[in-house]
């Protein structure tokens, strides 16, 4: 029985290490680090700040996919982040949990 519970554990945190590797990838392919890096500020703020600035907020994560999906402008300073026009409501959803695990 320990045995089998040790490997639940242990499938369960590969798990989880794929899904988050799967929303990297997503991010990657989406665009999004083409403009922002995952630890440093590139030409928007890093994904970390932007995952510590919205923290434990309610509605972060609707807001932030609306932002991946219309953009915004004035949050990080003067450069605008433009819609994203190529990512699907349900990948920026998917995009925005991410971001808020970044912290």
């Amino acid at each position: 029985m320990k045995k089998v519970l040790i490997g639940a554990v242990a499938a369960s945190a590969f798990f989880l290490v794929s899904v988050a590797q799967a929303d990297a990838d997503l991010a990657k392919n989406s665009g999004c680090l083409n403009c922002h890096n995952v630890d440093t500020k590139l030409v928007g703020p890093s994904l970390k700040d932007i995952g510590a600035k919205y923290a434990g907020q309610d509605g972060a994560a609707e807001m932030l996919a609306e932002k991946i999906l219309k953009g915004s402008n004035g949050v990080w300073g003067p450069i605008p982040m433009p819609p994203n026009a190529n990512v699907s409501p349900e990948n920026a959803k998917v995009l925005a949990d991410f971001i808020l695990t970044l912290k």
